[in-house]
C-alpha cells in the first residue's frame, strides 16, 4: 500500500495530466489541505515535493505552488535574429520566439538594469579587449507573465552604444527593434554570430531569480555577435531555465568540399 503522501501526489497529478489544474494554476496550501483531513503537514509536504521532482509543479516562496507549463518555448535558432523582424519590424529575438510558440506577451516582460563594469577574463575575451576595461553591461530579466524564463546579459564597448538607447534602463527592448536596430543605425549592421551552449547546475541566486524547481539544471549560452568586418559588438551570456525551452536550429548543410573545387 503506498503511502499518504505519495497517494496524495498521485491525485494531483492526474488532475495536472488531465487538465483538470492547468498550467498556472495554484495548489491548495498545505495548512488547507491539512484541515481539509488531506494528511498532516508533513505529508502535504512530501506530495508537494514529489510533484516538483517529477516536473509538474513549481514551489516558491510569495505564489505558493503553481503548476508548470506543459508546453516549452520555441527558442529559435538563426531565425530569431532575421534582420526582417528588426531593422523593418518591431519583432526583436526573445518576441519572436514568443510568436513562433503562439504565446502571448509584452514588451515590459523584459526588465533591464545598464551599468559600467570591469571586463572579467570571459567578457574581455568574447569584446576582445583587455581584463579590466570598463564596458557597458546591459542585464535582462525576461518572463511570461510572472514567470521568470531566463536571463540575458550584453557587453558592449562603451564608444560602440555611448548616448544610444541601448544605454536607457527603461524596461523592454530598446526602442522599435531592439538593440539590433540600435547598433544598425549607429553604423553596425551586425552580419554574423557564434552561440556556444552548455549545461550546467544553477547557483543559488540563479535559484531565486529564475524560481527553478528543485534539481534543475540551466543551460548557459554566450552569443558573440559580428559587422561584416569582423568588429565584435556584442557579447552576451544567457541563463536559461533548462525544462522552459526546446531550442531549435535550421540550417543549411555546408559541403566544403564543393566549396574548395568553387575556388579553384
Amino acid at each position: 500500500m503506498a503511502p499518504k503522501w505519495r497517494d496524495l501526489a498521485d491525485r494531483f497529478a492526474e488532475q495536472i495530466k488531465s487538465g483538470q489544474l492547468p498550467p498556472g494554476a495554484q495548489l491548495p496550501q498545505i495548512r488547507e489541505l491539512v484541515e481539509a483531513g488531506e494528511g498532516s503537514k508533513e505529508t502535504v509536504h512530501k506530495a508537494f515535493k514529489a510533484l516538483e521532482a517529477e516536473g509538474l509543479v513549481t514551489s516558491t516562496r510569495g505564489r505558493g505552488t503553481v503548476v508548470r507549463p506543459r508546453t516549452a518555448l520555441k527558442r529559435l535558432g538563426i531565425a530569431r535574429y532575421d534582420k526582417a523582424k528588426w531593422r523593418d519590424g518591431d519583432e526583436v529575438a526573445f518576441i519572436a520566439d514568443r510568436v513562433a510558440s503562439g504565446r502571448a506577451y509584452k514588451r515590459n516582460e523584459q526588465t533591464q538594469t545598464v551599468s559600467r563594469v570591469e571586463a572579467d577574463s570571459i567578457v574581455a575575451e568574447g569584446l576582445g579587449v583587455p581584463v579590466g576595461s570598463e564596458v557597458y553591461a546591459r542585464a535582462r530579466l525576461v518572463k511570461e507573465g510572472v514567470q521568470p524564463t531566463h536571463t540575458l546579459t550584453s557587453y558592449y564597448r562603451p564608444e560602440h552604444v555611448e548616448g544610444t538607447r541601448i544605454v536607457d534602463p527603461t524596461p523592454g527592448p530598446a526602442g522599435r527593434g531592439g538593440g539590433y536596430r540600435v547598433l544598425y543605425d549607429a553604423g553596425y549592421e551586425i552580419d554574423h554570430m557564434r552561440e556556444a551552449l552548455f549545461a550546467r547546475v544553477p547557483t543559488t541566486d540563479e535559484v531565486q531569480l529564475l524560481q527553478l524547481p528543485a534539481g534543475e539544471p540551466v543551460v548557459e549560452l554566450h552569443r558573440t555577435t559580428y559587422t561584416a568586418d569582423g568588429t565584435v559588438v556584442e557579447f552576451a551570456v544567457g541563463i536559461h531555465s533548462a525544462s522552459r525551452f526546446a531550442w531549435e536550429y535550421d540550417f543549411k548543410v555546408p559541403d566544403s568540399a564543393q566549396d574548395r573545387k568553387g575556388q579553384e
